[in-house]
């Protein structure tokens, strides 16, 4: 396959609350792509990333830690990529009217747009998600059901692949969907090395998501039988 260009230019939104791993999974993915393994000291990333908020001032994940973005709405340059990430945050980013208003005015110009997690969530309030395959976290894949009934929700893989639409299952998926995109960019090489490099192992699409043992296997005895709660 022919390469794409480098440079392409990857947004990673950011949010109070946000999962960490579901932003900076990808974030490392992206930043550990080399085209010549065989130069990685002295070669740069092809992907350009850049972190983008609402309002330029750090922003406090799950769990505490402060992150600094880029870039806020109004100075966020054009992107090629825009990768939204979920979080207990997300539940309150579903009712930001400007977070949607950005959404569907930048998915406008994009190549590609990546849910990941609950992020997906976020996407389907915006609009962008009517009548396509989508998923999400395991938790909150009724809850994708119940509000987003033009979906088609799929539960048994952790990366779904609509075209010019990705989304991935919970929090460390984005690193299986982030290898992906490397992998649609600049082939399957490439995407192997960046794993190879990251020492986590290259999914593969055969690998099946089982998402009753997940069920399962979340249940304290105390609790069972009682309902999953939606994941963010």
């Amino acid at each position: 396959m022919s390469q794409a260009p480098a440079g392409i230019r990857v947004g990673i939104l950011i949010f109070d609350q946000v999962e960490v791993l579901d932003f900076a999974g990808p974030f490392e993915v992206f930043a550990t792509t080399r085209l010549d393994e065989s130069r990685r000291t002295e070669a740069d990333s092809p992907f350009d990333i850049r972190l983008v908020a609402e309002r330029k001032r750090p922003v406090t994940t799950a769990g505490g830690m402060m992150v600094v973005p880029h870039h806020d709405f109004k100075d966020c340059p054009a992107l090629d990529i825009l990768v939204v990430p979920g979080g207990r945050g997300a539940r309150r980013e579903l009712s930001n009217i400007h977070l949607m208003e950005w959404l569907r005015a930048q998915s406008n110009g994009l190549s590609l747009l990546a849910g990941v997690c609950t992020g997906s969530m976020l996407l389907g309030q915006a609009g962008l998600l009517e009548g396509l395959r989508a998923t999400t976290h395991w938790r909150s894949l009724d809850w994708m059901r119940d509000y987003f009934p033009d979906v088609m929700v799929v539960e048994d893989e952790f990366v779904v692949d609509a075209g010019s639409v990705i989304t991935s299952a919970g929090i460390s998926a984005g690193i299986d969907m982030a290898l992906q995109l490397v992998m649609r960019f600049y082939g399957q090489d490439v995407a192997r090395a960046t794993a190879c490099y990251m020492e986590y192992p290259f999914p593969e699409n055969s690998r099946p998501r089982q998402v009753h043992k997940l069920k399962a296997g979340s249940r304290p005895p105390v609790a069972a039988g009682a309902p999953d709660s939606p994941a963010g």
